[in-house]
């Protein structure tokens, strides 16, 4: 998804809390965003740009923590080498598993009736299967089908088929998610 706006995250969060409870006969309430991501890979000797990028990062994630009902959850950025190109190869661990944890756990100890999950990885669909036989209703939340760059798909498909429902992010809802 690229929609080439500043993001306002606080504001993203409640409009799709506000699109999924115009759309529930159920109440509707914003328990906890969360955010998973990984904090850019350092090498033994970080290059200045290495450093500038994770400062950023970093800054990036302690502004997110500052938001109400935010929570950030870091993995892990492994090096795996490089390609036939000379390029490194990145590889996010723990993301998907922590992501999994919370749900599975909001929804065993039924903290949450609703989840939304903007993700796209087939990896959460365990994760959303237990939240639905805790009776959360999943959500998903994805921007197109296919990259409007290359025409590859932006998501798994099985994990689009196991939600509920599901909600697409347009330019237009997006608009309205601007800092």
């Amino acid at each position: 998804m690229n929609f080439d706006i500043s993001l306002s995250y606080s504001k993203l969060s409640l409009a799709i809390t506000a699109e999924v409870a115009t759309r529930s006969a159920d109440p509707v309430e914003l328990l906890r965003s969360f955010y998973y991501n990984c904090l850019p890979y350092q090498g033994p000797r970080p290059s200045p740009e290495e450093s500038i990028r994770l400062s950023k990062s970093m800054s990036f994630m302690d502004h997110l923590r500052r938001e109400p009902r935010y929570e950030v959850r870091l993995g892990r950025l492994k090096y795996r080498g490089n390609d036939a190109d000379g390029q490194p190869i990145f590889q996010q661990k723990r993301v998907d598993m922590l992501l999994g944890i919370d749900i599975a756990l909001l929804a065993g100890k039924h903290q949450i009736s609703h989840a939304a999950i903007l993700a796209g990885d087939s990896d959460l669909i365990p994760a959303v299967e237990v939240a639905k036989q805790e009776g959360v209703c999943a959500w998903r939340i994805h921007g197109p089908a296919r990259s409007r760059t290359n025409g590859s798909a932006t998501y798994a498909r099985e994990l689009w088929d196991i939600a509920d429902e599901r909600i697409e992010l347009t330019q237009k809802f997006m608009n309205n998610c601007r800092l």
